[in-house]
């Protein structure tokens, strides 16, 4: 493959990957953690780039992806898991979030005090914007070229004018930390790199990238494994630079006043450096993040669900992607925004564990005992984690869970994952032991 096609499969990977939690987050981040941004973005970058491309890894050294890790578990635990992560990456959360988003910084900013009522600009919104995600969607073998060639560079030049004026404009010197990122804040940066759900789409864009390559003609598994590499190490450097700026212009803006989340920083930022032209640079900032995303996971649930449900073709599919999308767009961005946090929080951590373990596969034979210990202990710990967040709390537990180590910065499912896998092994080595000596036993009766 040429290094021009790896370049623009590589932008093809940004554009999907970056989306409304990729630019929410960072200058929210930037502006709590102000002189202790460094760590704070060295966190987030670890669970927002590097675990995406860990998770990209693992799916394109085993076949069938994702299904395949899961099923190490067990059969039905495979098949499961990751219908629930197509499903959150896809139409029940990650799209309409996008679609939300993509309303809210493009559009909603220029209504003023518009006489419209109610949700008909966020449905006429909508309805424009996923008419051309279907469309798009329905040809996949073009999309390299669509985002790869042209709607990437854009979003990227955007970015970079908007981050090089702020360096340039914005005087203020970052300011102490707020309490959350005052201690620990490589941690608490660790725990906000979950919000881009890069991981889990990750699990999901494995089958959409080594299809591009396919397209061009690499069919070799050590060349798919090769190139999916290089791919990833181009868009995880993008992104990297990409959060480091707009963290960074976070953290400047914090000497500006006070801003309740990451839309209202950039909002804020783009208007002091540029004024209305700063709110359309944004507007477009958002607007193609956020399409190329709903693009790309549609995309996702369509090759995945053809492949596992014969009956349904990958139009039907992406139809049906699209309309159930679209419906729940229209609930509005707060609603979406209070499942997605909680659901995040028991997801992650059993997606890090699963990975982490595939990579070790080898070192303990792929016993599946190993696989079940680690994921049940770390899942309860991560499970309750996420109820909690939807308020529900029990006194026994929550006293137990607090004594875990490193739960007081959200990773109490780590300890629990380690002697998880202790525990497999060393249950893996008496079943083999057992078995062992039954063979003798027999033997010596035969």
């Amino acid at each position: 493959m040429k290094k021009k096609d790896t370049l623009f499969v590589g932008l093809m990977l940004f554009s999907m990957f970056f989306g409304a939690g990729n630019l929410i987050f960072p200058p929210f981040l930037g502006m709590g953690s102000g002189t202790s941004f460094w760590p704070a973005i060295t966190g987030f970058i670890i669970t927002a780039v590097g675990l995406p491309l860990l998770v990209l890894m693992a799916t394109a050294l085993v076949k069938d992806g994702v299904n395949t890790l899961g099923s190490r578990v067990h059969p039905w635990f495979g098949t499961i898991f990751t219908i629930v992560v197509y499903l959150s990456i896809g139409p029940f959360l990650a799209i309409p979030r996008n679609a939300n988003v993509a309303f809210e910084m493009g559009i909603k900013p220029f209504l003023g005090t518009t006489s419209v009522s109610g949700q008909v600009p966020l449905i006429s919104f909508s309805v424009v914007f996923f008419l051309l995600v279907y469309l798009l969607s329905l040809n996949p073998s073009k999309v390299v070229d669509y985002m790869g060639r042209f709607i990437t560079p854009v979003l990227l030049l955007s970015i970079v004018i908007l981050c090089v004026t702020g360096f340039m404009k914005l005087d203020q010197p970052l300011k102490a930390p707020t309490e959350t990122y005052q201690t620990a804040s490589l941690f608490k940066g660790f725990i906000d790199g979950y919000s881009t759900m890069d991981a889990l789409a990750a699990l999901a864009f494995g089958i959409v990238i080594i299809t591009a390559l396919k397209q061009k003609g690499i069919s070799d598994k050590k060349q798919v494994t090769l190139y999916t590499l290089k791919t990833g190490v181009i868009a995880g450097a993008a992104l990297a630079l990409v959060y480091i700026g707009i963290g960074l212009l976070g953290a400047k803006m914090a000497g500006y006043g006070i801003f309740e989340n990451g839309t209202d920083v950039l909002s804020s930022a783009a208007t002091i450096l540029l004024g209305f032209g700063g709110k359309i640079l944004l507007g477009v900032i958002f607007t193609l993040a956020c399409f190329t995303t709903c693009v790309g996971l549609t995309i996702a649930c369509g090759q995945y669900f053809s492949k596992i449900a014969s009956i349904l073709s990958y139009r039907m599919v992406v139809t049906l992607v699209t309309v159930v999308s679209f419906s729940l767009a229209t609930l509005g961005l707060n609603q979406i925004l209070k499942a997605s946090v909680p659901f995040l929080v028991m997801t992650y951590p059993l997606t890090i564990v699963l990975v982490s373990l595939a990579f070790l596969h080898r070192f303990f034979s792929g016993s599946q005992k190993v696989y079940v210990c680690s994921m049940v202990l770390s899942g309860i710990v991560s499970l309750y984690d996420g109820l909690k967040l939807f308020g529900l709390k029990w006194d026994l537990l929550e006293s137990w869970m607090g004594t875990l180590p490193l739960a007081s910065v959200g990773l109490g499912w780590v300890v629990p994952a380690v002697v998880g896998c202790l525990a497999g092994v060393f249950w893996e080595k008496l079943s083999r032991l057992s078995s062992s000596n039954k063979a003798v036993e027999l033997k010596k009766a035969s």
